[in-house]
């Protein structure tokens, strides 16, 4: 039987790819509350991600979650507190509402891209570019088909 403690335990590779994730996020969110978005939570990068530049029901965000709709409507509600998102009449449809990203939630959306962005470059320069592309490329051959999904409100609390 393998040592649990010995490097390359299979347990390890699942915590390191969470800390390797935990550390550019928590980066990023103190960045986010540096620039007037203190309240920015991960779950709700997911909700506005998913609610994109077109908008969306609060039952197509859920479906993009992989939420209830109820679940997604609590989510909508707090970020239209936060003053992230707001609910419009959907021009195709007047029974439907459509959630609108605001003013607020695009800045917060164009910052998080930058932060990324530059979270990817101080890894670049750590370990160095042809290193973080084969890390990329190894971690997309290991991920099935279509496992990017934003259903990862259940991960964060909200």
């Amino acid at each position: 039987m393998a040592d649990a403690q010995a490097p390359g335990a299979g347990f390890e590779l699942p915590l390191l790819l969470f800390a390797g994730f935990r550390s550019i996020v928590d980066r990023l969110h103190q960045d986010l509350a540096a620039h007037g978005h203190p309240e920015v939570r991960p779950a709700y990068g997911f909700a506005l991600q998913a609610i994109g530049r077109d908008g969306a029901s609060a039952s197509e965000l859920g479906r993009r979650l992989g939420v209830s709709k109820q679940a997604a409507g609590k989510t909508v509600e707090k970020l239209e507190g936060l003053g992230y998102v707001r609910r419009a009449d959907d021009p195709g449809d007047g029974r439907r509402k459509l959630v609108r990203l605001t003013p607020r939630g695009v800045d917060v959306l164009v910052r998080s891209a930058e932060g990324f962005d530059r979270l990817r470059a101080e890894w670049v320069r750590a370990l160095g570019a042809e290193r973080v592309a084969a890390l990329e490329a190894d971690l997309r051959t290991m991920a099935p088909a279509g496992a990017f999904r934003l259903d990862a409100e259940g991960w964060f609390a909200g």
